[in-house]
């Protein structure tokens, strides 16, 4: 972007801005117009550098900041009034994202890294309304100032190969998806206008929780999602715990009980492995579908139910009434 052009922007002072979403798609366009990015299983990061330091917000706008010191540290090497939009990413030790690293990010620092992909405002200048292709030059030449921790941060790769061995290639490295960008988009805060669209090629996906069977301390959690105002239950999820991450996970129900069930859907009438009738939700606990997890499973089943569901961690980034069933893209 030549330094007039970049000169007569509008000024912003740095800020929290609500970021832009993705519309999720069964089929990716397919077109020189659009470009390919992997879309990372973690936290999305807004991060902020200001004369007086460095702020990093979640989508909800609670800070990081304390949780990724790391992250932090490199981006204070930005040029002042600068906000970078990223995801937060936690490696395992084949290179493959693994968000139950995430949950103990103190422990496991040196597998973390933050891939910024757009840039909102830079030295002082608001960005969200120039194109996507100058947003991410300009995102590249502010990621040059940080040269100590840069490998905390990095620059989210761009693709423009063939669609079919970029889906093979997101599959076998267990990426959640990939998402596609119009290069001609601009920043639009709080939004999914179509111009930025989400394809996933593995299952699993976030689901609220609205109560769960007792145990020790609890033997099953029962999770839904929104359709509309309701709330429909899907699975029952005993896997993927072990006893300290099930006393973490019950230490959040306090002050959440509730007296009747908060699924529209349930009782269920099929007596299914998966279904929970009349008899079996007097032994439930009820619990405002406030908190939100990540569950993966092999499939939906044909009365909408999860397959094989195996529990992987909270989602405290993340609203409970954002959380839907998502659509799984098609090849």
């Amino acid at each position: 972007m030549e330094t007039e052009d970049f000169s007569s922007l509008p000024s912003a002072k740095l800020q929290f801005i609500e970021p832009m979403y993705a519309r999720s798609v069964q089929r990716l366009p397919d077109s020189r117009e659009w470009r390919y990015e992997i879309k990372f299983d973690g936290y999305r990061c807004l991060s902020g550098k200001s004369q007086d330091g460095v702020a990093l917000w979640s989508r909800r706008q609670n800070l990081f900041t304390k949780q990724f010191t790391h992250i932090a540290r490199a981006c204070e090497q930005l040029k002042p009034d600068t906000l970078i939009d990223g995801e937060i990413v936690a490696l395992d030790e084949s290179g493959r994202p693994s968000f139950n690293l995430l949950q103990h990010p103190r422990s496991k620092a040196s597998a973390i890294r933050y891939y910024a992909f757009d840039l909102l405002i830079y030295r002082g200048k608001s960005l969200l309304n120039i194109p996507l292709e100058h947003r991410r030059e300009l995102l590249a030449e502010a990621l040059r100032d940080i040269t100590s921790g840069a490998d905390s941060v990095r620059l989210s790769e761009v693709f423009q190969d063939d669609l079919t061995d970029l889906i093979a290639v997101a599959k076998d490295m267990s990426f959640e998806g990939i998402v596609a960008k119009r290069k001609d988009s601009l920043y639009e805060s709080g939004k999914r206008t179509g111009a930025w669209v989400k394809y996933k090629v593995n299952r699993g996906q976030d689901f609220v929780i609205g109560g769960y069977t007792p145990g020790n301390p609890f033997d099953a959690l029962i999770v839904g999602y929104y359709e509309g105002q309701k709330v429909l239950y899907a699975a029952k999820v005993r896997n993927g715990f072990v006893p300290q991450v099930r006393r973490e996970v019950a230490s959040k129900f306090k002050g959440l009980e509730i007296d009747t069930c908060p699924f529209a859907n349930l009782p269920e009438r099929s007596r299914t492995q998966w279904a929970l009738t009349k008899e079996e939700i007097k032994n439930c606990v009820w619990l405002k579908p406030k908190l939100v997890a990540q569950i993966e499973f092999t499939e939906w089943t044909p009365d909408g139910h999860l397959r094989h569901s195996k529990f992987v961690g909270l989602r405290e980034d993340k609203e409970a009434r954002d959380v839907v069933r998502e659509i799984l893209g098609s090849d």
